[in-house]
């Protein structure tokens, strides 16, 4: 695997997303030689863990093609049984050296929880399973006197990235060991650029917060 390093995997993501950005997308390993190449197995360099929102096609976004990136997606990137083993198949069996959570401005989950709150009526169904998923990232921005409705997906997105890690001892692990790293990103739909807003480093301490973080969304890669 060409980027088997988390800074490299992480730095291919910034450069594919630039791309796009800049109207000038590669395409990359979308033709039928590499529908061939990876047909007997996988190696995706990056787990992305993301809302399921239409608007939010991993591959697009990061300007990358078959094989690439192993992606999740629920409802506000939203972290259940299911998430978690995915993760740690892709992380333990596959080892992929990034795992992304992925977010967007204007997040119709964390906007249908916050409603949920206001009203006091519980969405429908299983609805309700997406809004109670979202709710401690709620508590947190009320704790921090937030109110607006990204810096609230901010929040979320890095309560994702702290749930994955403390959750998953597997994924844990991984990062402590430096084999892996977690980040969180949030994606501006009008302009199509991502930036990074929470992570959990490679080397980082198992089981240790992430740390929300403002960066430049278009900052050149490192090295």
């Amino acid at each position: 695997m060409p980027w088997s390093s988390p800074q490299r995997a992480l730095d291919e993501l910034r450069a594919g997303n630039r791309r796009f950005v800049a109207g000038a997308p590669r395409h990359p390993n979308q033709d039928a030689d590499r529908r061939a190449a990876v047909a007997a197995g996988q190696d995706p360099f990056a787990v992305i863990v993301g809302c399921s929102d239409s608007r939010l096609a991993a591959e697009i976004i990061f300007d990358r093609g078959l094989g690439d990136l192993f992606v999740v997606r629920t409802a506000g990137h939203t972290a259940g049984p299911e998430v978690l083993g995915s993760v740690e198949y892709a992380v333990t069996v596959l080892n992929t050296p990034l795992v992304v959570v992925l977010g967007h401005d204007s997040c119709g989950a964390v906007q249908a929880a916050r409603e949920a709150v206001r009203t006091g009526t519980p969405p429908p169904g299983h609805l309700g399973a997406v809004v109670d998923a979202v709710l401690p990232s709620l508590r947190q921005a009320a704790d921090r006197g937030v109110e607006d409705i990204d810096a609230i997906v901010d929040i979320h997105i890095a309560q994702t990235v702290e749930a994955l890690v403390s959750k998953s001892a597997a994924l844990a692990a991984a990062v402590a060991a430096g084999r892996c790293a977690v980040v969180g990103m949030s994606y501006r739909l009008g302009a199509g650029e991502v930036r990074t807003v929470a992570e959990a480093p490679a080397g980082a301490a198992a089981r240790a917060p992430a740390q929300a973080r403002p960066v430049d969304p278009v900052a050149p890669p490192a090295g």
